[in-house]
């Protein structure tokens, strides 16, 4: 089937049973909303085209917040009272769109959607009008009254039905009409309403739908088990000039030169900043603060620090150690080193034991040698969620 898919993430619901003072679906979760959980995945898989979060009256607000963090921001949609009447205005506006044959229909509230999913879902519809994740039933399963234990189920056949479920648009449109005096909480249902068999994929564990205080506890231990290491590198170097002040490691030094430099010229940060995005894979200073735009000529590079760990948090990761060294003849930073540590660590929101500052000399060889200018390798260390 040719073209990419539509999406749409079912967001309109208080959430009341899960507690706390937002409705669930924009509470935070590993660092992020629970929202943008998913809303990254859909996003970011290369089979879908479009994706529409469907929202309840007076949460736009929320949800632009919730969806800030994402490269390419959802269409939101208003929904109506009840799943049914939501999944419908999300399905409107498909349709309105008109370049989607495939839509997936998934709830917002089950965050750790895996891109393996999708693709089994989308495979699916190749041959099927409708396909859900499901899982097998594991548990014994039993009747009871009373609080008295009665016979047991048979849990051959039986599957626990998650979401997101995938239709071809035209079939999931009839059957919501068709149903429209159906309150329906599974659109799989409607389809199979109509004649249609609905093929089952493997679901995934992780998609547990969070419902209650103890589903966030359990779904925070999941997230922080998922948790993976990576590392980026950094290298900056600017040219010492006469008249500006110098910044290292965002402390003003006393020296008789200083840094030349779109910005204030903090190699250290530079390269601080550099080695985060890099552990992000999100390019480099440039890509982000280029020195072409005027706005950050002079600019503190603290602030682009501050960004580049706003980013690590925004992907629901955090950063656990940077090592940073500085390369010299003068000024002795050994005088500054605990100044700078202190600064750094103020800035990435770590403990100074979390923050390396070494620096060394080039022997008189080369660039900095000659004191001519100052360089500075960094690396940091960050965990971001493998979902």
């Amino acid at each position: 089937m040719q073209g990419k898919a539509a999406a749409i993430i079912v967001a309109a619901g208080q959430g009341s049973r899960a507690g706390g003072a937002l409705p669930k679906q924009f509470a935070i979760l590993g660092g992020l909303p629970v929202l943008a959980h998913s809303a990254r995945a859909l996003t970011e898989h290369p089979a879908i085209g479009q994706v529409f979060v469907v929202i309840g009256e007076g949460q736009e607000n929320w949800a632009r917040a919730a969806l800030s963090s994402l490269a390419v921001a959802p269409t939101l949609v208003t929904g109506g009272a009840t799943r049914q009447l939501s999944v419908q205005a999300g399905l409107s506006a498909v349709r309105a769109n008109g370049r989607c044959y495939r839509v997936l229909i998934h709830d917002a509230a089950r965050p750790f959607l895996h891109p393996a999913v999708i693709d089994r879902l989308l495979n699916a519809l190749e041959h099927d009008k409708g396909a859900i994740p499901v899982l097998p039933v594991v548990d014994t399963l039993a009747r009871g009254a009373n609080a008295v234990l009665g016979d047991g189920v048979d849990r051959d056949r039986l599957y626990r039905v998650q979401t997101p479920q995938a239709f071809h648009l035209d079939v999931i449109w009839a059957a919501h009409h068709a149903g429209s005096t159906m309150d329906a909480t599974d659109d799989a249902g409607l389809v199979r309403s109509l004649g249609h068999a609905v093929a089952l994929v493997e679901g995934d564990s992780a998609l547990e739908k969070l419902t209650h205080p103890a589903d966030f506890a359990r779904a925070q231990a999941q997230l922080s088990a998922r948790l993976m290491p990576r590392t980026g590198m950094g290298y900056d170097v600017h040219r010492l000039v006469e008249g500006k002040p110098l910044w290292l490691g965002g402390v003003e030094i006393p020296h008789d030169r200083g840094l030349s430099g779109h910005s204030d010229a903090d190699v250290a940060l530079h390269a601080l900043v550099d080695a985060l995005l890099g552990a992000l894979a999100e390019g480099d200073i440039g890509t982000h603060f280029p020195p072409s735009d005027p706005q950050w000529r002079g600019a503190a590079s603290h602030r682009f620090l501050s960004f580049a760990r706003e980013r690590v948090e925004a992907r629901g990761g955090r950063i656990t150690h940077v090592d940073l060294t500085i390369i010299c003849e003068a000024p002795k930073i050994g005088p500054h080193r605990d100044a700078i540590r202190t600064r750094i660590a103020e800035l990435l929101a770590l403990s100074p034991d979390r923050v390396s500052v070494k620096a060394t000399t080039t022997e008189q060889l080369g660039f900095t040698g000659r004191a001519e200018g100052i360089a500075a390798h960094a690396i940091a260390t960050i965990l971001l969620p493998d979902l």
